[in-house]
C-alpha cells in the first residue's frame, strides 16, 4: 500500500513536515530502511541508526530536529506507542481473501452469508450459521452448527468454531484457535481421588477409581465485539451455561480458557496463560505470560497477575499479584529478599550452634 507522508500524518492525527508529497511503500527499522520506507526513529536512541539507513522519511519524536537526522521529511509524534498501533492498523491489509465464496468451500444450504463477505478455499459452513456482512474467512476453517459471526470479522486460516458459539462485531481469530471444544470434564464415581485431596488436604491415602466419566459439554461460547483470539488458543464450551469473553479482550497465543469460565471486558492475557473451569476473570484484569487462575476462582476487577503467578484463592479487585502460590506484589519482594537471605542465616545458625557446642564442652 503506498500512501505519501501527509496522508500517513493525517490517518495519525500527528504533524508532517517538509516534503510530505514522499510516496512510502511500508514502514521499517531505521537502520534498515530503503529509501522508499517509513523509518521508524520516534525515540531519540534511534538517530544515529538514520544514517545507516536509507530513509527519505521518517516518524520522529516529538521535538526531534528532523533537519539534521538528514530527513527530506518527518511525522512527529508525542505518543510513540499509539503512533504504533495507528500506523500497523493503517498499512496492514490483512489476509487476501477474494469477495464471495470460493468454489472449494462447503456451506451448507441454510447458512446466511453477509453481503460483502469474503470465504475462502476449502472452508466448510454448517447448518443454520448465520456469517455477518464484510466478514472475512480464510482457508481450511470450520464453523459448525448455529454459529452466529459478527460482522467485520477475520477469521485467519484453520480456525474452527465449535457449535452454537456467538460471536460480536470485529473479531479477530488467529490461525489454528479452536473456539467451542469440548470442555476438559470428567468424573471418577465415589473414589475421586481430587476431591479426597481437596478436603483432606493431602492427608487422606485412598486409591484412584477406574476409569473416568465425561460430562458433556452442552453450553456454548459467547464473545463480545472487539475480542481478539492469538494463535492455538482454546476456548472451551460451558457444561450448562456458555464460557463468555467480555467486549475488547485481547487473548494471546497457546492462552486455556476452559469450560464455564466468565472474563471480563478489556482484559488482556499474555501467552501460556491459563484460567480453570468456572472462574471468573473481573474487568480491566492482565494476567502476564505462563500465569494461571485455578478453578472457581473470581478475580476482581483491575488485577495485574505478574507472569508465571498461579492464583489458588479468590483476588480482590485491584491487587498486584506475584509467585507460586501467587501474593500481593509488596510481600511477594520482601519474601524473596528473605529467601536470597537464607544462606547466609543458615551459616550464621550452624556457627551459633559450633558455638554453643563448644561452649558446653568448655563447663
Amino acid at each position: 500500500m503506498i500512501q505519501t507522508v501527509e496522508e500517513i500524518a493525517v490517518a495519525l492525527e500527528a504533524d508532517a513536515f517538509g516534503d510530505v508529497e514522499i510516496s512510502v511503500k511500508g514502514a521499517a527499522e531505521p537502520s534498515e530502511a530503503a529509501p522508499d520506507d517509513l523509518a521508524l526513529a520516534m525515540n531519540p536512541k534511534y538517530a544515529s541508526a538514520l544514517a545507516e539507513g536509507c530513509a527519505r522519511a521518517a516518524i520522529v519524536w516529538s521535538d526531534a530536529d528532523w533537519h539534521a537526522l538528514g530527513l527530506e521529511a518527518a511525522i512527529k509524534v508525542k505518543h510513540p506507542r499509539m503512533a504504533m498501533a495507528g500506523l500497523t492498523s493503517l498499512l496492514d491489509e490483512g489476509p487476501e481473501i477474494a469477495l464471495g465464496i470460493h468454489p472449494s468451500a462447503v456451506v451448507d444450504p441454510s447458512a446466511e452469508v453477509g453481503k460483502g463477505a469474503a470465504i475462502g478455499p476449502l472452508v466448510v459452513i454448517g447448518p443454520r450459521v448465520r456469517i455477518g456482512e464484510n466478514a472475512r474467512i480464510a482457508a481450511h476453517v470450520s464453523i459448525a452448527e448455529d454459529v452466529a459471526l459478527g460482522p467485520d470479522a477475520l477469521i485467519h486460516a484453520g480456525v474452527r468454531i465449535g457449535a452454537r458459539t456467538k460471536i460480536g462485531r470485529r473479531f479477530i481469530c488467529q490461525p489454528g484457535a479452536v473456539v467451542g471444544g469440548d470442555g476438559f470434564s470428567f468424573v471418577a464415581g465415589e473414589s475421586d481421588r481430587v476431591e479426597q485431596v481437596r478436603r483432606s488436604l493431602g492427608t487422606e491415602g485412598g486409591a484412584m477409581a477406574s476409569g473416568w466419566s465425561r460430562i458433556h459439554s452442552l453450553g456454548s461460547v459467547e464473545i463480545g465485539d472487539d475480542v481478539e483470539i492469538g494463535a492455538n488458543t482454546a476456548v472451551d464450551a460451558g457444561t450448562i451455561r456458555s464460557t463468555r469473553i467480555g467486549n475488547r479482550t485481547k487473548i494471546d497465543n497457546l492462552v486455556q480458557i476452559a469450560h464455564n469460565a466468565q472474563i471480563g471486558e478489556d482484559v488482556l492475557i499474555c501467552g501460556h496463560a491459563g484460567v480453570a473451569g468456572s472462574s471468573s476473570v473481573g474487568n480491566r484484569v492482565i494476567m502476564g505470560g505462563k500465569s494461571g487462575i485455578t478453578d472457581n476462582v473470581a478475580v476482581g476487577d483491575d488485577v495485574v497477575v505478574g507472569g508465571g503467578a498461579i492464583v489458588l484463592s479468590r483476588v480482590p479487585a485491584g491487587r498486584v499479584l506475584l509467585g507460586y502460590p501467587a501474593m500481593k506484589m509488596d510481600q511477594y519482594i520482601a519474601a524473596s529478599r528473605n529467601w536470597r537471605r537464607l544462606p547466609r542465616i543458615l551459616k550464621d545458625v550452624e556457627a551459633l550452634k559450633k558455638a554453643v557446642s563448644l561452649g558446653g564442652k568448655g563447663d
